[in-house]
């Protein structure tokens, strides 16, 4: 079994993937994916090629977990719903989640992938793994618990997700996505989350 590395050295480890992936994030924002080369990441990142190569092998790799690092960002709110009140944890973890669509980066970094994906099959073939920022996994679980306890009927946690984060994405992210000079004023947020929750706290409440 491979000795493992030292607390020191994990610690260089993380420094160096923070200062690839804050790289990364400028440089695709900047000149695109195709135009945004891994040694042009490592040297603006401080880092050496081989540094780089080893955390990240392949420039889909790298633009991945810059996706993802975008929804999942240390400054991202600690989201504990309440339990026993479905519509209230529904509330607060749908604000959190409005709060990740509205980030300009996500946008920006939306609209990479769908311009680039058709050029790069290596994109195509990437698999997004959504589901593991934070926000996400928060009302995976909370689903899932609620149901466990008796407190909600949520036989299929994955479908009852998906058309709760459906109902807000598509008054919240996808008319700003495809229209940049849309807006929505955070009060008509609050009220796409209140009416996401209700529809579903409805939907899926304790017989």
């Amino acid at each position: 079994m491979p000795a493992q590395p030292s607390p020191y050295h994990q610690g260089i480890a993380a420094t160096n993937r923070a200062a690839i992936l804050d790289a990364a994030m400028r440089l695709f924002l900047e000149s695109g994916y195709d135009r945004t080369s891994l040694a042009r990441v490592a040297r603006e990142a401080g880092v050496s090629r081989a540094t780089l190569f080893k955390q990240f092998p392949t420039k889909a790799e790298l633009f991945e977990a810059t996706v993802l690092a975008a929804g999942g960002s240390p400054d991202a709110e600690v989201v504990d719903p309440p339990t026993g009140d479905l519509l209230g944890g529904l509330v607060e973890l749908g604000r959190a989640y409005t709060e990740l669509l509205t980030r300009p980066r996500m946008i920006s970094l939306m609209r990479a992938v769908i311009a680039e994906s058709p050029t790069f099959p290596e994109l195509r073939e990437r698999t997004f793994d959504f589901g593991t920022l934070p926000v996400l996994a928060a009302l995976g679980r909370y689903l899932r618990a609620e149901h466990a306890a008796g407190r909600a009927d949520i036989e299929d946690p994955d479908l009852i997700s998906a058309q709760f984060l459906g109902m807000i994405a598509s008054a919240v992210f996808w008319p700003r996505l495809v229209h940049g000079t849309w807006t929505i004023t955070e009060e008509e947020q609050r009220r796409v989350v209140e009416e996401a929750a209700r529809t579903i706290a409805a939907r899926c409440a304790s017989p």
